[in-house]
């Protein structure tokens, strides 16, 4: 065989393994590593059995999912959120979907923005389970309003519980897992974390909190190889983090709107336990075009600062007009489904 056949061989299949990453890329609900790890990865259900697992903002959404889905793989399992009533629901619905008795379920009523209890709910945990393997800092808010109509209250709210709520419950428990030299930190962040929106400008400002601080943690902490970070970044999923969601005041409800055309919770909290399982340091859960976007915002932030100007002044308008703000992307998804 000539040197030129092979060449011409070799750039054919270079070519034909482009193109099926591409297609595999348009498909995508997930950045591709964590779709391969899933492909090729550890499974959660051999990687994640028998631990004492803290979930805040478990008492809906996918805290609650998360609940669910960890419930059927053994261990014990710590509820936190601030309404017990509901953590309550949750524990029975996990019970009910799986083989875990009462005391392995701990309700654990848990306000993020009261840092002083943190210490004495990682004190409680501890003496009733004797340890924790990993902590999912999920609990949080969003935001739909615009800048100039909102109040600072709102942005300190925000930054607070999303923030330093986060913060403040992680440096609580990291010591004990420094002692022990071993154990998982999950934090929930947003695809707003990486590339922001509007009407969402103070919470997309603590989830960019929440990127920079997790990055740098893990950079002081490689001395623990044993304790593992791992970074979630999901787009648009299916829960009440809109209905939720903080306004102009304080004290004023969100309209809540249609959240039927986004990604499944479960589907989010499967791929969240596969990341675990496999200790990916940062993962992206969304589908087009979200997933799209937080690519460009990572490798071409000009263009597309620029392109999302654009995209969110359709976004602007809606919620003006007392529309679903992301009518755009509805329309995308429904025209792929």
């Amino acid at each position: 065989m000539s040197w030129e056949l092979l060449l011409w061989l070799l750039a054919l299949c270079a070519l034909i393994l482009s193109l099926v990453q591409l297609v595999r890329f348009l498909r995508a609900d997930a950045d591709l590593t964590l779709l391969w790890a899933e492909w090729q990865g550890r499974r959660p259900e051999w990687e994640l059995t028998d631990m004492v697992v803290w979930v805040t903002g478990a008492s809906s959404g996918i805290g609650e999912e998360l609940a669910l889905q960890l419930s059927k793989l053994g261990g014990s399992l710590v509820l936190s959120a601030r309404r017990v009533q509901e953590l309550e629901r949750v524990k029975r619905r996990c019970l009910e979907n799986s083989n875990l008795k009462e005391k392995d379920i701990l309700v654990l009523p848990l306000d993020l923005t009261d840092t002083s209890s943190h210490e004495a709910a990682t004190k409680a945990v501890l003496q009733e389970f004797g340890k924790i393997d990993i902590l999912v800092n999920n609990g949080g808010r969003s935001q739909r309003s615009l800048v100039l109509e909102t109040n600072l209250d709102v942005f300190k709210e925000l930054i607070n519980l999303n923030y330093i709520g986060t913060v403040s419950l992680t440096k609580c428990v990291l010591p004990h897992m420094v002692e022990r030299k071993q154990g998982k930190i999950v934090t929930v962040n947003s695809i707003s974390g990486i590339a922001s929106v509007a009407l969402s400008s103070g919470y997309c400002a603590s989830k960019h909190a929440l990127r920079g601080f997790f990055n740098a943690l893990q950079s002081e902490l490689m001395k623990y190889p044993g304790i593992t970070f791992c970074n979630v970044y999901p787009g648009p999923v299916q829960s009440d983090i809109v209905k939720n969601a903080l306004t102009e005041e304080l004290t004023k409800p969100n309209k809540c709107m249609d959240q039927s055309y986004k990604m499944p919770t479960s589907r989010c909290v499967r791929l969240m336990l596969i990341s675990m399982a496999n200790d990916l340091k940062e993962v992206w859960i969304s589908e087009h075009p979200v997933l799209l976007g937080a690519y460009l915002w990572q490798y071409m932030p000009t263009w597309s600062l620029w392109l999302t100007s654009r995209l969110m002044k359709k976004r602007i308008e809606n919620f003006e007009n007392n529309l679903d703000p992301d009518l755009p992307y509805k329309f995308l998804r429904t025209k792929k489904d």
